[in-house]
């Protein structure tokens, strides 16, 4: 798997990740850390697109980072 497929099926399960919370009742701090995570899986599209796989790939990772938080906070696995 190259690195473009690799942030592909990063950003797939970072849309999966988000749809195991969205049924949960968060915070105001929370709402906007799941705001971040998907502003960073929009800039990892964009950086993406401009063939900037390193940028893109450390944004997708962030974002997976706060929503694993915002996971463990709820004791989701």
């Amino acid at each position: 798997m190259d690195y473009k497929q690799r942030i592909i099926v990063d950003i797939e399960k970072i849309d999966k990740s988000l749809d195991e919370i969205n049924h949960l009742t968060f915070t105001s701090e929370e709402k906007e850390i799941i705001e971040r995570a998907k502003s960073y899986k929009k800039d990892s599209k964009y950086y993406l697109e401009k063939k900037d796989e390193m940028t893109s790939f450390g944004c997708i990772t962030y974002a997976h980072g706060l929503i694993d938080a915002i996971k463990l906070s709820h004791n989701i696995n």
